[in-house]
């Protein structure tokens, strides 16, 4: 009993349950080179993956229906520890984590929400204490290249997802050894318009989508590579 409630505890979430963020990044550094104009390193960060405290309330729900609770306590140093408590086999079981403010308390503007977002925090950590979400931190996205808003941009996101899923992405390497990657490759480098590397890419659309996620990511730069190429072409 105790085994199967841990087991649906710790369950991985649905990909589309799981969000990521930026954390820490090289801004400093951006800013020193800006500051003393020389050339401007690229934006980077840290990706990170997380689950809304939502998604831990319903992961408890289904898992324990209505014996669960919490109690959270703010703490003198301004950050907040909460305690999940589960009703198993007769008992109540608790486990506790903390986490501070996420924003300045001392504004008034932002006081309200950096409370509410520190004890989301804590709430999200104790669960992680009963296995809720653990496994993320094993996910390792490591440091990625940002956007002009040092953002994740929208074409990293597809190699995030895999990691999430636990995907090891082939490389191009390995793909170029299977006969359909290299007849395709072939064909889009005789491409000589956009239109005729658009078609292309539709006509063999269907055999591409049985591929691993790595070769198809290999695939769709070389096919950008070279629309970009034609683009300039057009542009000249």
């Amino acid at each position: 009993m105790t085994d199967s409630i841990f087991a649906k505890l710790a369950a991985p979430f649905p990909p589309p349950r799981v969000s990521w963020r930026v954390g820490s990044t090289n801004r400093r550094r951006w800013e020193e080179a800006r500051k003393a104009n020389t050339e401007l390193p690229k934006r980077r960060g840290q990706a990170l993956c997380y689950i809304d405290a939502r998604d831990v309330m319903e992961r408890l729900d289904a898992t324990m229906g209505p014996h669960w609770q919490t109690e959270c306590v703010p703490m003198h140093n301004g950050s907040m520890c909460c305690r999940i408590g589960l009703l198993i086999e007769g008992d109540w079981l608790w486990r506790a984590d903390g986490a501070g403010p996420t924003g300045d308390v001392g504004d008034p503007q932002q006081r309200e929400m950096a409370i509410k977002g520190g004890y989301s925090d804590a709430f999200k950590r104790a669960a992680v204490q009963w296995g809720i979400g653990r496994y993320l931190y094993d996910i390792d996205a490591g440091w990625i290249d940002l956007d002009d808003y040092w953002a994740i941009p929208k074409d990293a996101y597809s190699r995030l997802e895999a990691l999430h899923r636990g995907e090891k992405l082939k490389s191009a390497r390995q793909a170029r050894k299977d006969g359909d990657y290299q007849r395709i490759e072939a064909l889009l480098r005789t491409c000589k318009t956009i239109k005729a590397l658009g078609t292309l890419w539709k006509t063999e659309q269907a055999k591409i989508a049985t591929w691993p996620d790595g070769w198809r990511a290999a695939i769709t730069e070389e096919k950008d590579r070279l629309k970009a190429r034609l683009e300039e072409g057009v542009a000249a």
